[in-house]
């Protein structure tokens, strides 16, 4: 049967608090520059406090890469979970306004709504303190199978892998997903979580992933090299498609024999780094579930990273399918 969805997503269910600081506020409170760190309630509570004036979004991982997918035309799905509080309220509305599929019962009871506390400093990297919440709660009962098996694409988010429950719930998504004989695709998410997580992860993209997604930084220490030819070349030998992003160097795509290189599509100015890899990937998995060849993925990979790294935010502005109007480039579907 053919997938009614493109990309079902799986992931933390978090509002971005995001604010622009300088180096000082990182060093004074004794954060982990460019890292994602998981904090407690109470921490979240007393560096919000703080903060300076910010701006609140709904965020998290997989869901802005499935708003992303939405943004270029695509169809797409999110499994999540959110307490009924307002937080959950406005992050459920967000989600389906962006035309993204969001039906997880929120929770009546447990911990609130999480939130990502992201520190901005002026070379545009991001600090992130994670206070993971009602989304750590992610069971394997929250997965829909039905929904799962019809879409193309099964996207997971290496932040999950931190909690047992949830954990279990990607693994059981990967296997219904490889049931239905639908694709299975995982983002590293972030170099701590390789460090953390090294050894499961390197038997489950062998044994579940078909489609990896990494920075330089993350797939250099998933192989505890720093030699990223040799990454991508022990990468390549595990997984049929790796994905690959360097910042401003573009991206590398590896299936087999075959490596593409694509350049980085350049922006006015970088304000904010936030949702970039993620935004990748939505351009990618739109492209790829629709057809495209993979330099054309990578293409529009680059096209929605640019967009994000515009502006404070991991959610586009712009709706991505315009910008592909403005290019001359092959159009897909």
């Amino acid at each position: 049967m053919e997938p009614s969805l493109d990309v079902v997503g799986v992931g933390n269910s978090i509002v971005d608090v995001i604010a622009m600081v300088d180096e000082d506020f990182v060093k004074q409170h004794q954060l982990a520059k460019g890292s994602m760190t998981l904090i407690s309630q109470e921490r979240a509570t007393a560096l919000y406090a703080k903060m300076p004036p910010a701006l609140e979004i709904s965020g998290g991982s997989a869901a802005n890469t499935v708003a992303g997918v939405a943004s270029f035309g695509g169809t797409a799905a999110y499994l999540g979970k959110v307490r009924n509080d307002q937080l959950g309220e406005v992050y459920v509305h967000d989600l389906r306004t962006a035309g993204v599929g969001f039906d997880v019962p929120p929770a009546a009871q447990g911990p609130p709504t999480g939130r990502s506390l992201i520190q901005v400093t002026p070379d545009a990297e991001r600090t992130m303190n994670t206070f993971l919440g009602m989304s750590m709660h992610l069971a394997p009962a929250d997965i829909d199978a039905d929904l799962v098996a019809s879409a193309a694409i099964t996207y997971c988010e290496g932040y999950l892998w931190d909690i047992a429950l949830a954990k279990a719930a990607i693994r059981y998504a990967m296997q219904v997903a490889a049931d239905a004989g639908r694709m299975v695709s995982l983002t590293l998410s972030d170099a701590y979580c390789v460090d953390r997580h090294r050894h499961e992860w390197l038997e489950l993209i062998s044994d579940k992933v078909d489609l990896l997604f990494a920075n330089e930084t993350e797939i250099c220490a998933l192989f505890e090299t720093e030699d990223f030819d040799a990454a991508v070349q022990q990468g390549s030998a595990i997984t049929k498609i790796l994905a690959l992003t360097r910042s401003a160097h573009g991206s590398v795509v590896v299936s087999g024999a075959d490596r593409v290189e694509v350049p980085a599509v350049p922006v006015a100015q970088l304000v904010d780094a936030t949702g970039a890899g993620d935004l990748y990937a939505a351009g990618f998995l739109f492209g790829l579930a629709n057809g495209a060849d993979l330099r054309r993925c990578a293409q529009l990979g680059s096209i929605a990273a640019a967009e994000i790294i515009s502006h404070v935010g991991a959610r586009p502005q712009t709706r991505l399918s315009s910008l592909l109007d403005r290019t001359a480039a092959k159009s897909i579907g």
